[in-house]
Protein backbone atom coordinates (compact mmCIF):
# COMPACT_ATOMS: atom_id res chain seq x y z
CA UNK A 1 0.00 0.00 0.00
CA UNK A 2 1.43 3.48 -0.73
CA UNK A 3 0.42 6.79 0.74
CA UNK A 4 1.49 9.27 -1.70
CA UNK A 5 0.59 13.34 -2.06
CA UNK A 6 -0.06 14.87 -5.23
CA UNK A 7 2.25 18.29 -3.94
CA UNK A 8 4.83 18.50 -6.35
CA UNK A 9 8.50 18.52 -4.57
CA UNK A 10 12.19 19.18 -5.48
CA UNK A 11 13.23 16.29 -3.44
CA UNK A 12 11.20 13.11 -2.62
CA UNK A 13 12.12 10.72 -0.14
CA UNK A 14 10.92 6.97 0.37
CA UNK A 15 9.87 5.93 3.79
CA UNK A 16 9.36 2.47 4.84
CA UNK A 17 7.62 1.12 7.54
CA UNK A 18 5.05 -1.97 8.67
CA UNK A 19 1.48 -3.05 8.54
CA UNK A 20 -0.50 0.23 7.78
CA UNK A 21 -3.39 -0.52 9.95
CA UNK A 22 -0.90 -0.31 13.20
CA UNK A 23 -0.32 2.53 15.17
CA UNK A 24 3.12 3.02 14.61
CA UNK A 25 2.78 3.55 10.80
CA UNK A 26 -0.37 5.69 11.23
CA UNK A 27 2.19 7.69 13.63
CA UNK A 28 4.64 7.75 10.41
CA UNK A 29 2.64 8.54 8.06
CA UNK A 30 0.92 10.93 9.56
CA UNK A 31 4.92 12.52 9.72
CA UNK A 32 5.43 12.36 6.11
CA UNK A 33 1.58 13.93 5.53
CA UNK A 34 2.39 16.66 7.59
CA UNK A 35 6.09 17.13 6.30
CA UNK A 36 4.71 17.09 2.55
CA UNK A 37 1.92 18.99 3.34
CA UNK A 38 3.91 21.92 5.27
CA UNK A 39 7.13 21.53 3.23
CA UNK A 40 7.40 23.14 0.07
CA UNK A 41 10.86 21.49 -1.36
CA UNK A 42 10.18 18.08 0.28
CA UNK A 43 7.55 15.21 -0.67
CA UNK A 44 8.05 12.01 1.12
CA UNK A 45 6.55 8.75 0.27
CA UNK A 46 5.42 6.26 2.66
CA UNK A 47 5.09 2.34 1.62
CA UNK A 48 3.32 0.28 4.21
CA UNK A 49 4.03 -3.16 5.16
CA UNK A 50 6.80 -5.31 5.83
CA UNK A 51 9.46 -6.11 8.63
CA UNK A 52 11.49 -3.07 9.94
CA UNK A 53 14.13 -5.04 10.73
CA UNK A 54 14.66 -5.38 7.16
CA UNK A 55 13.76 -1.88 6.30
CA UNK A 56 16.62 -1.04 8.25
CA UNK A 57 19.02 -2.26 6.05
CA UNK A 58 17.64 -1.14 3.11
CA UNK A 59 17.84 2.51 4.17
CA UNK A 60 21.39 1.68 5.21
CA UNK A 61 22.02 0.74 1.83
CA UNK A 62 20.90 3.91 -0.01
CA UNK A 63 17.57 2.06 -1.35
CA UNK A 64 15.34 4.02 1.57
CA UNK A 65 15.25 7.24 3.26
CA UNK A 66 13.86 6.49 6.40
CA UNK A 67 12.30 3.60 8.48
CA UNK A 68 11.06 2.75 11.73
CA UNK A 69 13.72 1.49 14.01
CA UNK A 70 14.41 0.84 18.00
CA UNK A 71 16.94 1.02 20.68
CA UNK A 72 16.90 -2.68 21.04
CA UNK A 73 17.06 -3.63 17.01
CA UNK A 74 19.38 -0.85 16.38
CA UNK A 75 21.89 -2.21 18.77
CA UNK A 76 21.32 -5.79 17.70
CA UNK A 77 22.06 -4.33 13.99
CA UNK A 78 25.29 -2.68 15.15
CA UNK A 79 26.03 -6.14 16.93
CA UNK A 80 25.59 -7.94 14.24
CA UNK A 81 23.77 -10.71 16.55
CA UNK A 82 19.81 -12.41 16.59
CA UNK A 83 17.92 -11.57 12.95
CA UNK A 84 21.53 -10.06 12.07
CA UNK A 85 23.51 -12.94 12.68
CA UNK A 86 23.42 -14.31 9.19
CA UNK A 87 23.82 -10.53 7.59
CA UNK A 88 27.77 -10.05 8.03
CA UNK A 89 27.37 -6.20 6.69
CA UNK A 90 24.93 -5.31 9.40
CA UNK A 91 27.43 -3.47 11.56
CA UNK A 92 29.06 -1.63 8.86
CA UNK A 93 25.55 -1.08 7.74
CA UNK A 94 24.39 0.65 11.01
CA UNK A 95 26.92 3.09 10.55
CA UNK A 96 24.68 5.15 7.92
CA UNK A 97 21.54 4.75 9.86
CA UNK A 98 20.72 7.84 12.22
CA UNK A 99 18.06 8.85 14.24
CA UNK A 100 15.53 11.13 13.43
CA UNK A 101 12.87 10.89 16.19
CA UNK A 102 11.90 8.51 19.28
CA UNK A 103 7.85 7.76 20.37
CA UNK A 104 5.99 5.28 22.51
CA UNK A 105 5.69 2.15 20.93
CA UNK A 106 2.83 1.36 22.90
CA UNK A 107 2.04 -1.02 25.70
CA UNK A 108 1.69 -4.76 24.61
CA UNK A 109 -1.58 -5.51 24.88
CA UNK A 110 -2.16 -9.78 25.52
CA UNK A 111 -5.60 -10.13 24.41
CA UNK A 112 -8.53 -12.69 24.64
CA UNK A 113 -11.98 -12.93 23.96
CA UNK A 114 -13.99 -11.57 27.14
CA UNK A 115 -15.38 -15.52 27.98
CA UNK A 116 -11.81 -17.31 27.21
CA UNK A 117 -10.30 -19.37 30.71
CA UNK A 118 -7.02 -17.85 30.45
CA UNK A 119 -7.06 -15.28 32.69
CA UNK A 120 -3.13 -14.26 33.25
CA UNK A 121 -0.45 -14.78 30.88
CA UNK A 122 0.67 -17.86 32.97
CA UNK A 123 -2.53 -19.60 32.16
CA UNK A 124 -1.44 -19.49 27.91
CA UNK A 125 0.82 -23.09 28.57
CA UNK A 126 -0.89 -25.28 25.40
CA UNK A 127 -2.56 -22.09 23.48
CA UNK A 128 -1.87 -20.76 20.29
CA UNK A 129 -0.47 -17.06 20.73
CA UNK A 130 -0.09 -14.48 17.76
CA UNK A 131 2.89 -12.86 18.71
CA UNK A 132 3.79 -10.48 15.83
CA UNK A 133 5.64 -11.49 12.82
CA UNK A 134 8.47 -14.00 13.45
CA UNK A 135 11.90 -12.85 12.98
CA UNK A 136 10.43 -9.18 13.96
CA UNK A 137 10.98 -6.71 16.26
CA UNK A 138 7.67 -6.87 18.23
CA UNK A 139 7.47 -11.17 18.26
CA UNK A 140 10.77 -11.32 20.20
CA UNK A 141 9.56 -8.54 22.71
CA UNK A 142 6.22 -10.48 23.41
CA UNK A 143 8.22 -13.94 23.23
CA UNK A 144 10.60 -12.36 25.65
CA UNK A 145 8.36 -10.71 28.55
CA UNK A 146 6.10 -13.87 28.63
CA UNK A 147 9.18 -16.02 28.84
CA UNK A 148 10.59 -13.28 31.68
CA UNK A 149 7.24 -13.11 33.61
CA UNK A 150 5.89 -16.32 33.78
CA UNK A 151 8.62 -18.69 32.65
CA UNK A 152 6.72 -20.37 29.23
CA UNK A 153 9.22 -21.00 26.91
CA UNK A 154 7.16 -20.39 22.87
CA UNK A 155 7.67 -23.29 20.71
CA UNK A 156 7.66 -26.09 24.40
CA UNK A 157 4.93 -24.59 26.89
CA UNK A 158 2.20 -22.46 23.99
CA UNK A 159 2.10 -22.36 20.18
CA UNK A 160 3.29 -19.29 18.12
CA UNK A 161 1.30 -19.05 14.99
CA UNK A 162 3.66 -17.97 11.90
CA UNK A 163 1.50 -14.98 10.44
CA UNK A 164 2.20 -11.18 9.12
CA UNK A 165 -0.04 -8.36 11.03
CA UNK A 166 -3.07 -9.01 8.74
CA UNK A 167 -3.41 -12.66 8.79
CA UNK A 168 -2.43 -12.59 12.74
CA UNK A 169 -5.35 -10.40 13.68
CA UNK A 170 -7.94 -12.11 11.22
CA UNK A 171 -7.11 -15.66 12.94
CA UNK A 172 -8.02 -13.64 16.06
CA UNK A 173 -11.26 -12.53 14.40
CA UNK A 174 -12.02 -15.75 13.16
CA UNK A 175 -11.25 -17.72 16.32
CA UNK A 176 -8.36 -19.31 14.83
CA UNK A 177 -6.04 -18.56 18.20
CA UNK A 178 -6.46 -18.26 22.00
CA UNK A 179 -4.29 -15.08 22.40
CA UNK A 180 -3.48 -12.10 20.67
CA UNK A 181 -0.66 -9.87 20.83
CA UNK A 182 -0.58 -6.22 19.45
CA UNK A 183 1.33 -3.32 20.69
CA UNK A 184 -0.22 0.14 20.14
CA UNK A 185 -1.33 3.41 21.88
CA UNK A 186 -5.07 3.71 22.57
CA UNK A 187 -7.29 3.46 21.45
CA UNK A 188 -6.42 1.03 18.87
CA UNK A 189 -7.93 0.01 15.62
CA UNK A 190 -7.51 -3.67 15.51
CA UNK A 191 -9.57 -3.44 19.34
CA UNK A 192 -12.52 -0.74 17.94
CA UNK A 193 -13.03 -3.57 14.90
CA UNK A 194 -13.10 -6.68 17.36
CA UNK A 195 -15.50 -4.69 19.92
CA UNK A 196 -17.86 -4.06 17.88
CA UNK A 197 -19.06 -7.38 17.38
CA UNK A 198 -17.33 -8.99 20.28
CA UNK A 199 -15.80 -8.70 24.10
CA UNK A 200 -12.87 -8.68 24.73
CA UNK A 201 -10.00 -8.97 27.87
CA UNK A 202 -6.93 -7.88 28.49
CA UNK A 203 -4.14 -10.18 30.24
CA UNK A 204 -1.03 -10.12 32.07
CA UNK A 205 1.37 -11.91 34.04
CA UNK A 206 0.15 -13.12 37.66
CA UNK A 207 3.54 -11.26 38.77
CA UNK A 208 5.70 -8.61 36.89
CA UNK A 209 8.16 -8.93 39.62
CA UNK A 210 11.37 -10.44 39.63
CA UNK A 211 15.10 -10.25 38.86
CA UNK A 212 14.55 -12.09 35.36
CA UNK A 213 11.95 -9.73 34.71
CA UNK A 214 14.40 -6.39 35.49
CA UNK A 215 17.04 -8.13 33.44
CA UNK A 216 14.69 -8.44 30.59
CA UNK A 217 13.30 -4.62 30.72
CA UNK A 218 16.83 -3.42 30.39
CA UNK A 219 17.56 0.00 30.24
CA UNK A 220 14.79 0.57 27.01
CA UNK A 221 12.04 -0.96 28.13
CA UNK A 222 9.82 -0.40 30.69
CA UNK A 223 6.29 -1.83 32.30
CA UNK A 224 3.37 0.14 31.75
CA UNK A 225 -0.02 -0.70 32.47
CA UNK A 226 -3.14 -1.20 29.69
CA UNK A 227 -5.99 0.72 31.00
CA UNK A 228 -9.53 -0.50 31.60
CA UNK A 229 -12.77 1.04 30.18
CA UNK A 230 -10.59 1.97 27.17
CA UNK A 231 -13.29 -0.01 24.74
CA UNK A 232 -17.07 -0.52 24.79
CA UNK A 233 -16.50 -4.02 24.74
CA UNK A 234 -13.62 -4.53 27.08
CA UNK A 235 -14.08 -6.57 29.96
CA UNK A 236 -11.36 -5.30 32.57
CA UNK A 237 -12.21 -3.80 35.65
CA UNK A 238 -8.85 -2.55 36.90
CA UNK A 239 -5.69 -2.21 34.75
CA UNK A 240 -3.16 -5.18 33.49
CA UNK A 241 0.66 -4.62 34.14
CA UNK A 242 2.63 -5.18 30.54
CA UNK A 243 5.22 -3.52 29.23
CA UNK A 244 6.48 -0.48 26.36
CA UNK A 245 9.27 0.29 24.79
CA UNK A 246 10.42 3.37 22.28
CA UNK A 247 10.51 2.98 18.65
CA UNK A 248 11.81 5.60 16.11
CA UNK A 249 12.16 7.33 12.50
CA UNK A 250 15.55 6.38 11.89
CA UNK A 251 16.88 8.34 8.62
CA UNK A 252 20.07 7.44 6.40
CA UNK A 253 22.85 9.31 7.64
CA UNK A 254 24.10 11.08 4.05
CA UNK A 255 20.88 12.60 3.54
CA UNK A 256 21.63 16.34 3.82
CA UNK A 257 21.75 17.61 6.80
CA UNK A 258 19.80 20.12 6.42
CA UNK A 259 16.85 18.75 4.61
CA UNK A 260 16.65 16.86 7.60
CA UNK A 261 16.68 19.73 10.07
CA UNK A 262 13.72 21.27 7.67
CA UNK A 263 11.72 17.92 8.06
CA UNK A 264 12.32 17.77 12.02
CA UNK A 265 11.36 21.13 12.57
CA UNK A 266 8.48 21.27 10.14
CA UNK A 267 6.95 18.55 11.84
CA UNK A 268 6.88 19.71 15.60
CA UNK A 269 6.03 23.08 14.27
CA UNK A 270 3.14 21.38 13.01
CA UNK A 271 1.69 18.92 15.15
CA UNK A 272 -0.92 20.52 16.31
CA UNK A 273 -2.78 19.82 12.98
CA UNK A 274 -3.10 16.52 13.97
CA UNK A 275 -3.52 16.37 18.16
CA UNK A 276 -7.42 16.76 18.11
CA UNK A 277 -8.36 13.81 15.49
CA UNK A 278 -5.68 11.44 17.10
CA UNK A 279 -5.08 11.09 20.78
CA UNK A 280 -2.42 9.23 20.61
CA UNK A 281 -0.40 11.93 19.15
CA UNK A 282 -0.75 13.42 22.48
CA UNK A 283 1.62 11.12 23.60
CA UNK A 284 3.96 12.53 21.41
CA UNK A 285 6.82 14.82 22.96
CA UNK A 286 9.82 16.41 22.04
CA UNK A 287 12.07 15.80 24.57
CA UNK A 288 11.31 11.84 24.13
CA UNK A 289 12.01 12.16 21.01
CA UNK A 290 15.68 13.20 20.93
CA UNK A 291 16.32 11.45 24.16
CA UNK A 292 19.29 8.76 24.09
CA UNK A 293 18.76 5.32 23.87
CA UNK A 294 20.77 2.53 22.88
CA UNK A 295 23.64 3.10 20.57
CA UNK A 296 22.01 5.20 17.77
CA UNK A 297 22.66 8.54 17.25
CA UNK A 298 20.88 11.66 15.97
CA UNK A 299 21.49 12.46 13.12
CA UNK A 300 23.38 16.10 12.95
CA UNK A 301 20.18 17.68 11.05
CA UNK A 302 17.52 16.32 13.81
CA UNK A 303 20.05 17.23 16.57
CA UNK A 304 20.26 20.95 15.25
CA UNK A 305 16.63 21.09 15.54
CA UNK A 306 16.20 19.41 19.01
CA UNK A 307 19.14 21.88 20.29
CA UNK A 308 17.32 24.72 19.27
CA UNK A 309 13.96 23.44 20.68
CA UNK A 310 15.58 23.04 24.65
CA UNK A 311 15.04 19.50 23.89
CA UNK A 312 18.97 18.58 24.54
CA UNK A 313 21.71 20.47 26.00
Amino acid sequence: MIWATPVQAQETLKMATIAPSLGQAITMATFANIVTDNLDNVEIEVSGGGAATLHMMEVARGNLDLSMTSPVIYNLMSAGKAMYANEPEAPELAKNYKLLMWFPYGQYHFTVRGDSDIQVLDDIEGASVFLGPQGGGAYNAARGWVEATTGLVVGEDYDAIKANWQTGFQAFLDGKIDVYVNGCLDPCGQFIQFTETENLRFIGPESDEGEEVDKWLGKWRYRAEVPSGMYDGQTNEEAVMSFDTAVGIGVRADVDEETVYQITKTFWDNLEQVTSQAPWAKALDVKFAASKRGLMELHPGAERYYREAGAIE
